[in-house]
């Protein structure tokens, strides 16, 4: 008796223009006076700048308000508390990465192919990354939630969609999360500080990784 023929593999989705999942905008937010809005994007600044220097154990709301030069009260009002100042940190550098490779200059944003937006979206993740390296880390969701919270969906969304276009045969949900494990805060964290690589090895890795997924080179 001849054997049964293996199931059909669904095709993969059609290579279409598709919305991206988007992060929440400032306009989310209730409208704030102009001053109330400077002071804001101050605190936001300078609490940024203070993550780089220290890491997010070492800031405190006191030190922010002394960095942005306004008084600590004006710190508690806005952000009620560190965790609160924290997250809002941390989404406000969520916003401005999504507002990047969404509608930035190319080859980071649109008008350039697939592949070359690829290589500099990677470049850009792993840059911000070793930036923020501590309050990504301790932003990091429960297990659960790793791969469903917004940020990350919207991240794998976009690979994924360039993944498309580049290789448009492949399983390119799949392997979108394969390319993204390179990015990975945690393992960002264990090659640079615990094993001593320097960043532009890892540069160099994501661009030979899109290169051989992708089976193109980039421009010279």
């Amino acid at each position: 008796m001849s054997a049964v023929p293996p199931p059909t593999p669904t095709p993969q989705e059609s290579v279409e223009p598709r919305e991206l999942l988007q992060l929440g905008t400032d306009a989310d937010e209730p409208c704030l006076r102009a001053d109330a809005a400077r002071n804001r994007a101050r605190l936001l600044e300078a609490a940024a700048r203070l993550v780089a220097e220290r890491g997010a154990d070492g800031v405190t709301m006191e030190a922010v308000a002394a960095a942005a030069r306004v008084g600590k009260g004006t710190v508690f009002r806005r952000f009620g508390d560190r965790t609160g100042l924290l997250t809002a940190l941390l989404d406000h550098s969520e916003k401005k990465f999504q507002s990047a490779f969404l509608t930035g200059p190319p080859p980071l944003g649109p008008g350039a192919p697939p592949a070359e937006r690829l290589r500099a979206f990677g470049l850009a993740s792993l840059r911000r990354t070793a930036d923020e390296l501590d309050l990504q880390l301790a932003a990091e969701p429960e297990p659960g939630r790793r791969f469903t919270n917004p940020p990350r969906r919207v991240l794998h969304h976009h690979v994924a969609l360039l993944l498309r276009e580049a290789v448009p045969d492949a399983d390119c949900e799949l392997l979108a999360h394969t390319l993204m494990a390179q990015l990975d805060p945690a393992l960002v964290h264990h090659l640079t500080r615990q094993c001593g690589m320097p960043p532009e090895r890892l540069e160099s890795a994501w661009v030979d990784l899109v290169d051989r997924v992708t089976g193109s080179a980039p421009p010279c």
